[in-house]
């Protein structure tokens, strides 16, 4: 199984061919969000929702043989593509990994050049709330 840090590069890669073009980022951060899995509705309740992103965004997480795995939706293609890499960086992993994770790659693809002031509060958002799904599955864990 590749790293983290593996996955982050791979990600940097792909969106370096993009170049400097914004249109095409974009466009591309919207296909991404097509690689989502079906995102449950049992799911799909206010209690799932980001606080803190301007589209809504599902998030849950559950814990199987001691690695968290994310399922998420939006309601906007972007955040969608958004979300779908935090979840390619980070699903499958242990609490630990992903609280010790230096997510290196949002400024690395040029991402604050890319989102406004808004998307990248929300992405902020979204990575705090995957972390603290970690951090509670950790906790459970060290009970």
């Amino acid at each position: 199984m590749s790293t983290i840090a593996d996955i982050q590069n791979e990600i940097v890669s792909e969106f370096e061919i993009l170049g400097d073009d914004r249109e095409s980022t974009i466009f591309y951060i919207m296909e991404l969000g097509g690689s989502l899995e079906p995102y449950p509705e049992d799911f799909r309740k206010d209690e799932y929702i980001i606080q803190g992103c301007q589209s809504k965004v599902w998030l849950v997480a559950e814990e199987q043989e001691g690695k968290v795995i994310y399922k998420a939706d939006s309601n906007t293609d972007i955040t969608k593509g958004l979300i779908s890499l935090l979840i390619r960086v980070l699903n499958d992993r242990s609490p630990k990994e992903i609280l010790e994770a230096n997510l290196d790659f949002i400024p690395r693809i040029g991402m604050g050049n890319i989102l406004g002031s808004q998307r990248s509060n929300g992405l902020a958002a979204m990575m705090n709330q995957m972390k603290r799904y970690a951090l509670a599955f950790q906790t459970k864990q060290n009970a």
